[in-house]
């Protein structure tokens, strides 16, 4: 169960103890575009379920306009890369007073618009054991610099200092299958580790199953296996610092045609 939480007087945060006595790896969830909404909501609880000291924090904290349109998708909050970095260090700041929590083992998961979020934490700070994407991080802007957003994806893939899982889908409007491939060289000639995977016949947000058109279950299931065996693995200590692993796996179509992708609802 998340409980409602406050961080710095001025974050709010959704807290979630798992079952069970002793220590527990940290999982900071971030919510998608929307805020917090039923969906971020479900995957943090996900995460509690699946044995992990879970937090999500509102990253739209300072946001002064329409919630309600934030949440529909009619409205958007940029994220500044500084604010994000020194949020997050007051969210671990927080995660170090819960007993429960583990702070040796901490991952961050971005979805959508936060996708960015784990790749900039994990090259800007040294706290992250893991990152985790969901169908996030390389859409054509990240790859140029922007007044928030000064450094690339590129440059941030290159420094990163901890394994990444990312989880993409074949029929994706936003994001083309030539990003992801790009990813996986940056980070491959980076000497990162890494497991990517792209699913097929699946459209971007394809795990959110409060949107019925997006929603592909066998997929879902697939992609949440994929993160979770991921964690459990870097968790134990399997990803060694002085070893590139490398795991790139895809399922497209060779007619594949990234201008005939459409949004799902």
């Amino acid at each position: 169960m998340l409980t409602a939480i406050k961080i710095d007087n001025r974050i709010d945060a959704h807290l979630g103890i798992p079952d069970g006595i002793g220590k527990r790896p940290v999982i900071v969830h971030m919510h998608e575009r929307y805020g917090i909404v039923q969906h971020t909501m479900d995957l943090g609880e996900k995460y509690v379920k699946a044995g992990y000291v879970t937090i999500v924090p509102d990253y739209f904290s300072r946001f002064t306009g329409d919630r309600k349109a934030l949440a529909e998708g009619n409205d958007r909050c940029e994220l500044d890369d500084e604010v994000v970095l020194s949020d997050t260090d007051a969210i671990m700041a927080y995660l170090h007073k819960v007993p429960q929590a583990d702070m040796t083992k901490v991952a961050m998961s971005g979805v959508c618009q936060t996708g960015r979020q784990p790749i900039l934490v994990a090259a800007k700070r040294d706290y992250l054991t893991a990152a985790v994407v969901l169908y996030g991080a390389v859409y054509d802007a990240d790859w140029k610099s922007h007044p928030m957003r000064p450094e690339s994806i590129e440059t941030l893939l290159q420094k990163m200092q901890c394994p990444l899982t990312a989880v993409f889908g074949e029929l994706d409007n936003l994001i083309h299958l030539d990003n992801i491939v790009r990813m996986t060289a940056v980070l491959a000639a980076a000497k990162k580790s890494f497991g990517i995977r792209v699913y097929p016949d699946a459209p971007h947000g394809f795990l959110n199953d409060t949107m019925p058109g997006r929603y592909r279950q066998p997929q879902s299931d697939a992609a949440w296996n994929q993160i979770t065996s991921f964690l459990k693995s870097v968790f134990a200590g399997e990803w060694k610092k002085d070893r590139a692993i490398w795991r790139f796996e895809a399922d497209s179509s060779l007619d594949y045609d990234f201008t005939a992708m459409k949004r799902w609802e």
